[in-house]
């Protein structure tokens, strides 16, 4: 009998530290000194390269760790079925994976388990006995403030782990809760685990519980995250929620009219990314922002947006003015390309380098549009942002003096048959 069953098989609820606790082999076991995987198989794209940085190997112990989980993933569920009831888990143990460990709860699996070269481990509860407390405590303790805030069955130490930072009071909740008390370790922990959310541009966020804009590019400044979008979409200190309703930031700056734009400052839940969406899906679904070389006119520009997607035209004209019935907006650039209210503050991209955000137009998606765009670096250069890059970051623009309040001659509108209006 193992060294883990005789602990295990008189302990008590208490709280404890959680620890990994090395343990002997019971029997010889198989190495990965002889590949089985065909020479020709190659590791996913980077994942050589993360492992070695991540988990302190070298190359050739990332390559064999990855040959040996392909090795014993199909050993291990052949042992899972075999075993049914009697099967108490099963985990990997080396550096490079070459070991796996299946436990049980009946000593005369042991000749089975080592024919199969795996190394046994003789527990007191089978994994079918432990999912059902665990079960049971996932429906008591989230209601109570001192519940804890993670629950996991550890395979290695055969228990329920209440991770908590008010371990007394969670030992007493668990008390109350029915459930087989020696099964279960409570662990002092400050892990209090959030949703994380991408920021993309074209992506919806809203301002107040009815107005919906989109986001252009994900910025930082400083150590702070946060994105471009349209001045129009909402004031400084207005409170922003994400594309989900999750609460997600406020507006830092704002400018509107003269100038159309706004950056918005995220919380820690939310991930700036380089990346557009593009209406797609999965890998296809994004494109990447590489930086914000204006383009040519005459080149194509695609435009981002929460209420139509991905739409693309040309650039026709750059500084042009334009008269909003709230006002005038100057140095903005003129496009062929459509887009309806909600795709303010969307993303203008040429290729992989943006180009700004959806300011207004006239026109629609299904007759077609003219649509203006306030350029990404005056937005940068205003208020001191950093562009995120798929290849990192790139320096702001060199700041410039922004455009004056009160023009020097009369704003022309710009040469559209309706009158334009911010696209929100």
């Amino acid at each position: 009998m193992s060294h883990r069953h005789a602990v295990t098989a008189g302990c008590v609820l208490a709280i404890t530290a959680l620890g990994l606790m090395v343990v002997p082999a019971v029997a010889g076991r198989r190495t990965a000194d002889t590949p089985v995987v065909p020479s020709v198989w190659q590791p996913p794209p980077g994942m050589i390269d993360a492992l070695r940085r991540d988990l302190g190997l070298s190359r050739d112990q990332a390559e064999a760790r990855l040959l040996n989980e392909a090795r014993l993933a199909p050993i291990e569920e052949k042992l899972r079925g075999r075993l049914g009831d009697r099967f108490g888990g099963s985990w990997l143990m080396g550096t490079t994976a070459q070991t796996l460990v299946v436990a049980t709860t009946s000593a005369a699996d042991i000749p089975q388990i080592i024919a199969a070269g795996a190394q046994p481990e003789i527990v007191t509860r089978s994994l079918s006995q432990l999912i059902p407390i665990k079960r049971r405590l996932d429906e008591a303790l989230p209601v109570h403030p001192r519940g804890g805030s993670v629950r996991y069955i550890d395979v290695k130490n055969n228990k329920i782990v209440v991770l908590s930072a008010a371990p007394t009071e969670t030992v007493e909740i668990i008390k109350t809760v029915g459930v087989d008390t020696a099964a279960v370790s409570v662990v002092p922990s400050t892990e209090q685990p959030r949703l994380f959310y991408d920021l993309r541009g074209g992506d919806a966020y809203y301002i107040g519980p009815t107005s919906r804009c989109s986001v252009g590019f994900s910025v930082t400044r400083g150590t702070q995250n946060g994105f471009v979008s349209a001045g129009h979409c909402g004031k400084a200190g207005s409170v922003t929620t994400g594309f989900n309703r999750v609460a997600q930031g406020v507006i830092r700056g704002s400018a509107f009219p003269i100038s159309d734009m706004a950056w918005v400052l995220v919380n820690g839940n939310w991930t700036p990314r380089a990346l557009v969406s593009n209406g797609g899906t999965g890998r296809n679904g994004a494109v990447p922002v590489a930086g914000s070389r204006a383009a040519i006119e005459g080149a194509s520009v695609c435009r981002s947006g929460s209420t139509t997607d991905w739409h693309c035209g040309t650039i026709l004209q750059r500084d042009a003015s334009v008269t909003y019935t709230q006002g005038n907006v100057f140095e903005l650039t003129r496009t062929n390309v459509c887009a309806e209210p909600g795709d303010s503050g969307g993303s203008f991209i040429s290729i992989d380098q943006a180009q700004g955000v959806t300011s207004g137009g006239s026109g629609n998606c299904n007759s077609g549009g003219t649509t203006y765009f306030q350029p990404i670096n005056e937005i940068l250069a205003t208020y001191g942002l950093t562009l995120v890059t798929d290849s990192g970051v790139i320096p702001s623009p060199a700041v410039r003096t922004p455009s004056p309040a009160t023009p020097t001659r009369t704003p022309t509108p710009a040469p559209v048959t309706r009158t334009p209006v911010p696209a929100r």
